[in-house]
């Protein structure tokens, strides 16, 4: 079948879904071109099916084809930004990485250097999980690339700052302690979003803050609302530069339950995009999405969930400059914000106009 794409502004966009059906075709990320179709990509979009490091309910390794399957009706311009992703920056599919299911130190490897190979001509990526575990290796790409630590942004039910299961030290409950062992987090700028359900001991807690990280919970996010929330966020980050990981149990299983470990009390999926959203302006480095099971899912809930965040984020992404340093923008903070401010995030309930987290960070 011919492809019949959309061009905007010299970029290939996605395939014209009023001359071709949205269920037709190869199921690229948003129907848009594969990687080998384009001179370069600023934004490159890949799967990393791997999910050996998961201590519970496996399946995040066909996490990167649901979502792809599932953005088959995202569409070019992005409203809640007014921007057009695709035409603001050339974005493709890279397929996916091949690595090795049953060694952990072998796929954590090949995941760094395929990710250094895919941004060495100053492309950005956005991954698509697999499980947590491969957030370590593309952190190091990202820190190698930025030229020293970076800031987090981690959004997830769990820490992930464990020290070992079963005596691994990999897994995907490991791998943001490994990051600040290895000295790639800028750990005046790390924060967790969403987390909750039980802890193996106050001590987590312990460890996570001695690592530098600050945490708002969803309960967090329920009582001060997007806005606030946002506001300390980016007082935190500044214009560091910023990796962001995206955990799908970040949601509550009403909104995501196709996921390994879930645990109730999540936030919404409006309020993670309205979060992401919020971001705006601030110096995105890289991303990914991940813990994205589909056999534990419901008429493509997460799937449609997972691919409407990669969407904000790509589109986040579609605004940096292709090479330097951190856009204008992020180096000013949320309105109501200080520069001078670096508080922790979190907190009990405040009240306030709660309009959105788009027009704060305006």
């Amino acid at each position: 079948m011919k492809e019949l794409r959309i061009e905007d502004n010299g970029r290939l966009g996605p395939i014209d879904s009023s001359r071709i059906p949205r269920f037709a075709g190869a199921a690229t990320f948003a129907r848009l071109p594969r990687l080998d179709q384009v001179a370069h990509a600023d934004v490159a979009i890949v799967g990393v099916p791997f999910d050996s490091g998961v201590s519970y309910r496996p399946g995040a390794r066909f996490g990167a084809n649901h979502l792809r399957e599932a953005s088959r009706l995202l569409r070019p311009y992005n409203p809640a930004l007014d921007l057009s992703p695709f035409a603001e920056a050339q974005v493709a599919d890279a397929g996916d990485m091949a690595v090795n299911p049953f060694n952990i130190h072998e796929a954590i490897e090949a995941i760094q250097q395929d990710a250094l190979d895919l941004t060495a001509g100053g492309t950005r990526l956005l991954t698509l999980g697999g499980d947590h575990t491969i957030a370590l290796p593309l952190l190091r790409a990202a820190a190698e690339r930025a030229g020293g630590p970076v800031a987090l942004l981690h959004f997830d039910a769990h820490l992930d700052t464990w020290d070992t299961y079963f005596g691994a030290e990999y897994t995907h409950g490991t791998p943001f302690r490994r990051a600040v062992e290895e000295g790639i987090l800028d750990t005046d700028a790390l924060s967790h979003v969403g987390t909750r359900g039980p802890l193996y001991g106050k001590k987590d807690l312990e460890d996570d803050r001695r690592f530098g990280f600050g945490i708002v919970t969803s309960s967090d996010v329920y009582y001060q609302g997007v806005r606030e929330v946002v506001a300390k966020l980016r007082d935190r980050i500044g214009g560091r530069p910023l990796y962001i990981s995206v955990d799908i149990d970040v949601l509550d299983p009403a909104h995501a339950p196709g996921t390994g470990t879930p645990e109730a009390g999540g936030i919404t999926s409006r309020e993670l995009l309205e979060i992401i959203r919020g971001l705006r302006g601030l110096n995105l480095v890289g991303a990914d999405v991940v813990e994205v099971s589909p056999a534990y899912d419901h008429a493509e809930l997460t799937g449609i969930a997972a691919s409407h965040v990669a969407y904000d984020l790509v589109s986040l992404l579609s605004e940096q400059p292709r090479r330097g340093g951190a856009p204008e923008e992020s180096r000013t903070t949320a309105r109501g914000g200080s520069e001078d401010q670096r508080t922790t995030a979190g907190g009990g309930p405040s009240g306030g106009d709660q309009t959105t987290a788009v027009e704060a960070a305006r």
